[in-house]
């Protein structure tokens, strides 16, 4: 079973930007509708395989810390999806997503959000504001104090 990580930041940037901070040697690719994907298999180094796609009128919805409904309608974004297996979600997986989500938003200054498994809120930059979500997950990763502050 593959577990997925996925960064958003609201804009129109350019696909290659994005690539170099999270996936440096990504090859292009199309998606299934056509568009322009760029992809990397860093099972080794990082745990992951990461695809970076750009769209518009994007909607995103997820669960937040109090169990509500948080939703998300950017007008242009670019999506940083990562996938992994379960068995390297703890040693690799999710320190390698989350130095990449630091190394991204270090650079980046866009509105963001990085939702874990489709359903689950974990960080989100407003107006340069960061604020983490579901205090309980960072701390059973013992995350907490690493990478990505509010």
């Amino acid at each position: 079973m593959a577990v997925e990580f996925r960064l958003t930041l609201a804009g129109e940037i350019p696909l290659d930007e994005v690539a170099e901070l999270a996936a440096p040697n990504a090859v292009e690719t199309r998606t299934l509708s056509g568009n322009r994907m760029l992809t990397s298999a860093l099972n080794e180094e990082c745990g992951f395989v990461v695809d970076i796609t750009s769209g518009s009128h994007g909607y995103y919805d997820a669960e937040d810390d109090d169990g509500s409904l948080w939703v998300w309608e950017p007008e242009t974004y670019v999506d940083i999806d990562f996938y992994m297996r379960k068995d390297v979600l703890a040693d690799k997986g999710i320190p390698h997503v989350l130095a990449t989500t630091a190394r991204v938003l270090n650079e980046r200054s866009e509105d963001a959000a990085l939702v874990f498994n489709h359903n689950l809120l974990l960080l989100t930059r407003v107006a340069g504001r960061l604020s983490k979500h579901r205090p309980t997950w960072w701390s059973h990763h013992e995350a907490d104090d690493e990478i990505v502050r509010p």
